[in-house]
């Protein structure tokens, strides 16, 4: 797959929507849990591969800051080059990579960090040309351990044709995902565990499905609540009925 193609599925994958099927309560107006599909639970897992920088970018475009770690944000983004040194640039900490792959989860891709892992060699064709170097690094100038010329010669990584990007988890089932985030398999027996730990003795009669979207906006939302909060799903799909 090249950039281009790369670059749509990126663009069309951030304007979908998923589904989520929430079991909750009427009484109270709490999320006791939902059902999610493999799309779902794998953008909620790869919130834990995201750096915090990139937390902080992401809430950051819908005004969505919390704590301090914005200022600190802000502080570099401020700094003089002066004071940096000369190796180093701005967007390593600003605007690292993730680590995990991210054309197959929506919502959380930012379209000024590189979507691949830019790898470098030696740039000397005399000293330490491709079929002797065994150093790589994705710190573009460094210094090569065997010689001291500059590491700048750009390897690029080419993903076979015909592959997809499978994500975290396996499609063959559905999940449970409760109310602070615990994902499980679905399952008869996982569902009445869930109910009796939220319910003990309430009226189970007061239970009701309802199927809600999880486009950027609620992603978004759940990110931020999930550093906040132990009821996150109530947090993003319930707070304008319990205002109510």
């Amino acid at each position: 797959m090249d950039i281009s193609a790369r670059t749509k599925e990126i663009v069309t994958t951030c304007n979908s929507k998923l589904s989520l099927k929430l079991l909750i309560d009427t009484k109270s107006k709490e999320v006791v849990f939902a059902e999610a599909e493999k799309d779902c639970v794998d953008f909620l897992f790869h919130i834990l591969s995201l750096p915090v920088s990139t937390v902080i970018r992401l809430l950051k475009t819908k005004g969505l800051n919390y704590g301090c770690l914005p200022n600190l944000y802000e502080s570099v983004e401020n700094l003089n080059d002066t004071y940096i040194q000369s190796n180093q640039d701005k967007d390593i900490l600003l605007k690292p990579k993730s680590p995990v792959g991210i054309f197959s989860v929506p919502f959380l891709a930012l379209n000024d960090v590189p979507a691949q892992k830019t790898s470098y060699i030696c740039a000397s064709a005399y000293v330490c040309g491709p079929t002797t170097s065994t150093y790589v690094t994705d710190v573009p100038n460094s210094l090569c351990p065997n010689c001291r010329n500059r590491m700048s010669r750009k390897l690029t990584y080419l993903t076979p044709q015909g592959v997809k990007e499978p994500g975290f988890v396996k499609e063959a089932v559905k999940y449970m995902v409760m109310d602070d985030l615990v994902v499980k398999p679905l399952s008869i027996v996982s569902s009445i565990t869930g109910l009796n730990k939220y319910f003990n003795a309430k009226d189970v009669g007061s239970l009701q499905e309802k199927v809600v979207n999880l486009g950027m906006a609620e992603a978004l939302k759940l990110l931020k609540a999930s550093f906040e909060s132990k009821t996150v799903l109530t947090s993003v799909f319930m707070s304008s009925a319990k205002r109510k």
